[in-house]
């Protein structure tokens, strides 16, 4: 049985340079501070150990913070991407 192809045509990406920069920076800035959290564990394990937040040592807090910064990082590029591509979609209907 053959394909039945896509089922949506998506046409050219016009803010893929965008997406991909944004995308770049937004993963070293997560890396960065994945980094202080592993030097922080490295370099000085007791420091991990001190409670920082409602009874919660500064391990868990930085972890769940690493987890809360991914998803509003996802939120913030959607949102971003989002506007990007509306506004080139926008100039190039404009220019038709």
């Amino acid at each position: 049985m053959g394909g039945h192809g896509p089922s949506t045509d998506w046409g050219e990406d016009k803010a893929i340079g965008f997406k991909t920069t944004l995308g770049l920076w937004l993963f070293l800035l997560y890396v960065l501070v994945y980094i202080g959290f592993i030097w922080i564990n490295v370099a000085s394990p007791e420091t991990m150990e001190v409670k920082v937040f409602a009874g919660q040592n500064l391990a868990v807090v930085y972890g769940f913070f690493l987890i809360a910064l991914a998803f509003v990082m996802g939120i913030i590029y959607d949102i971003l991407c989002t506007n990007k591509e509306d506004e080139l979609n926008e100039k190039e209907d404009s220019d038709k």
